[in-house]
């Protein structure tokens, strides 16, 4: 919301809301040096797989244990792999305390967003909510959107142009259709279901604010990445025969993600 006043002259800046996708990094355990080694070890084939993103510290898994965490420690970890944290959810009175104090700010906590998500009808004049997936160390919409396009209902974006590296398109609200070859270092989300009729090389994110039904479509699959509702694969894991460079389809069962022949 913009805080001009009627009749106010010109000023250097406005006031505005704004929302932001940030990566949930849900803490499970306060030992670091732990955490450093699995971060490390998670990212090594990827290192490039975040650019500077925003930090959402969730600490729900730790909460009843009320485990003191070293919040400064955590910061310099996860910033030494290009994150930037700037947020911290569902500790305890303490563990709150100390984030606040190491300059992390307090947001809301995942239980009422979740009850806020829940609601049948909301209010015309509610403004939209906007909730944040809990997964570990998994991005959901980041970087800068070279094109971003807002469609009402279950319309499809299209795009017919070859994505290259760097490039990224975000169908908001949609399903996004990719009739061209999408490059390594390139990046498709929607979130609703993404198909690409054409190599599949880059990242491919479905469902990114959280639709478990979401799919990955592509007529070639050999990508880079693909996610859906935050559960992600890399090529650190190897696609079988059956599928790498054939037509595919990528699913969600649980918390794992199925890559099946079309």
């Amino acid at each position: 919301m913009s805080m001009d006043s009627p009749g106010a002259t010109r000023t250097s800046f406005e006031l505005k809301s704004a929302s932001l996708p940030l990566v949930a990094v849900l803490l499970k355990t306060a030992d670091l040096a732990q955490v450093a080694a699995e971060l490390t070890a998670r990212l090594a084939a990827d290192p490039g797989f975040f650019d500077n993103d925003p930090v959402l510290i969730d600490l729900a898994a730790l909460r009843e244990s009320d485990a003191a965490v070293d919040f400064a420690a955590l910061g310099a970890l996860l910033r030494q792999h290009r994150t930037q944290p700037v947020a911290v959810r569902g500790g305890s009175l303490a563990q709150m305390a100390a984030a606040h104090a190491a300059g992390l700010v307090a947001a809301p906590d995942a239980s009422a967003a979740r009850e806020r998500g829940a609601s049948a009808v909301a209010p015309a004049s509610a403004a939209p909510q906007t909730s944040v997936r809990e997964v570990e160390v998994v991005r959901e919409v980041v970087r800068e959107v070279v094109r971003e396009v807002p469609v009402p209902g279950a319309a499809a974006v299209v795009i017919d142009k070859p994505l290259r590296s760097g490039q990224q398109v975000y169908a908001r609200g949609a399903d996004l259709v990719v009739l061209s070859v999408v490059s390594f270092g390139a990046e498709v989300i929607a979130d609703g279901n993404v198909h690409v009729y054409a190599p599949l090389r880059g990242r491919a994110i479905a469902g990114a604010r959280g639709n478990t039904e979401a799919r990955i479509f592509s007529t070639c699959m050999e990508p880079q990445l693909v996610s859906i509702a935050g559960i992600y694969r890399t090529t650190e894991t190897a696609l079988p025969a059956q599928v790498l460079g054939k037509p595919a389809q990528v699913r969600l069962e649980g918390e794992k993600l199925l890559i099946e022949p079309l």
